[in-house]
């Protein structure tokens, strides 16, 4: 009789952990912006059927890097318990705060199972409130940890890059136009082989929504398109695509008509680049 191959408790966490950062880190980055009317999400993202920033609730946003189908299965989750919530006791009830404590037991459930490979994902869930004081932007990482940010958060990608140029150019409660400007010109700015590099992403390669506190509408959440983009960033010279080799990893193929989403080899859909 064999004897059964051993790995230590360390180095199986140690694994998984690796497995799913490497995951991540395969797309593209996310950033998640406190301004002076809530909270702005920007990100990299040439899909036009993908989102990887999408409305909870009310007040509440969901965004996520990684892959696709199962920050979506996540997303889904989130909108069912806040419509639960919701509707058995009071709207009122249902807190950002609520759902990144349940996203992180089932995160941390997750990982440290056995029987399923971790997620290779990461979220933000935002809430926005009265003024800005209230508002609240929690991190959740693969393995269930959650983190209370402020200012600005970023994930996914190059988020040492990007968090150092908005460390240098964050200004605290900057107009809408402003903040955008800022974190795109972030999202661009990359280091190559020793080298920084900055490059202007074209509008339609960019996924921006915002929870915006002075919408008449109980619902904050809002998406700008690309026509409005133009606008807020104004003129910013000639714009420049992301390198081909750098999307194929991320970019998931044409699905077909009828697979609910999967592309032909029968695999899930990825997250585009982040």
């Amino acid at each position: 009789m064999s004897m059964p191959f051993y790995v230590s408790p360390e180095q199986l966490m140690k694994d998984r952990a690796d497995f799913a950062r490497k995951g991540i880190a395969r797309g593209r980055s996310l950033v998640a912006l406190q301004y002076a009317d809530g909270v702005l999400f920007v990100t990299e993202n040439p899909s036009q059927a993908l989102h990887k920033v999408s409305e909870i609730y009310d007040r509440i946003a969901f965004a996520a890097v990684g892959r696709y189908n199962e920050f979506e299965n996540l997303r889904i989750a989130g909108v069912r318990l806040a419509d639960m919530r919701g509707y058995s006791y009071d709207r009122r009830d249902v807190t950002g705060r609520g759902l990144a404590n349940a996203y992180a037991q089932t995160l941390g459930t997750i990982f440290s199972s056995g029987g399923e490979k971790p997620y290779e994902v990461e979220i933000f869930v935002a809430e926005v409130g009265e003024d800005s004081s209230d508002d609240q932007v929690y991190r959740l990482t693969y393995e269930g940890r959650v983190a209370d940010e402020h200012g600005y958060a970023v994930m996914g990608g190059d988020a040492d890059t990007v968090s150092a140029y908005l460390a240098e150019h964050y200004t605290d409660g900057a107009s809408l136009d402003a903040a955008l400007a800022v974190t795109v010109a972030a999202l661009g700015h990359a280091t190559e082989g020793g080298q920084t590099t900055d490059r202007v992403i074209p509008v339609t390669d960019l996924e921006v929504a915002v929870l915006d506190r002075t919408r008449t509408q109980p619902r904050k959440f809002a998406r700008i398109r690309p026509a409005r983009l133009e606008e807020l960033l104004g003129d910013r010279g000639p714009t420049e695509a992301a390198p081909v080799e750098s999307q194929a990893p991320d970019v998931p193929e044409t699905p077909a008509p009828d697979d609910g989403g999967t592309t032909g080899e029968g695999e899930p859909p990825i997250a585009p680049p982040l």
